[in-house]
């Protein structure tokens, strides 16, 4: 696989589409913090760690509305690919839908949202787009 980042995305909206309770990624450090800010962000209820003996996945809870028709995501996108990396700086910080949407930054202080790091004045690489 050349892409985990965008595996795991790919997972979890063929599993929003297909309107599954949970989905399982394997799991990494990116992975994890990627985790972290769709939960911070409201997009999904939950996601642990779990141990299958020699590798470890993450077991995310996905989120809806008031029934399963109701979206809470309703689009991720991968914007840095391994051929094409996208990089930006304080100035140039991207705001997804208006800022209705939330873009996942990699930086030097960690993966953080576009919010965050605009507040910190830092850039760093944009991973993905969610809204």
């Amino acid at each position: 696989m050349t892409d985990p980042i965008a595996d795991m995305l790919t997972r979890i909206r063929n599993a929003n589409t297909a309107k599954h309770d949970t989905v399982d990624v394997p799991s990494s450090k990116m992975k994890l913090a990627i985790a972290k800010i769709l939960l911070d962000e409201g997009y999904i209820k939950s996601y642990e760690l779990v141990d299958n003996g020699s590798f470890k996945d993450i077991h995310i809870t996905l989120k809806y509305g008031k029934d399963k028709n109701e979206k809470i995501i309703s689009g991720l996108q991968r914007i840095s690919k391994p051929g094409l990396r996208v990089y930006a700086n304080k100035e140039e910080l991207p705001k997804v839908l208006g800022g209705l949407g939330v873009a996942i930054i990699s930086t030097n202080q960690g993966v953080i949202t576009d919010k965050e790091a605009r507040k910190l004045g830092i850039g760093g690489e944009v991973l993905a787009f969610i809204w």
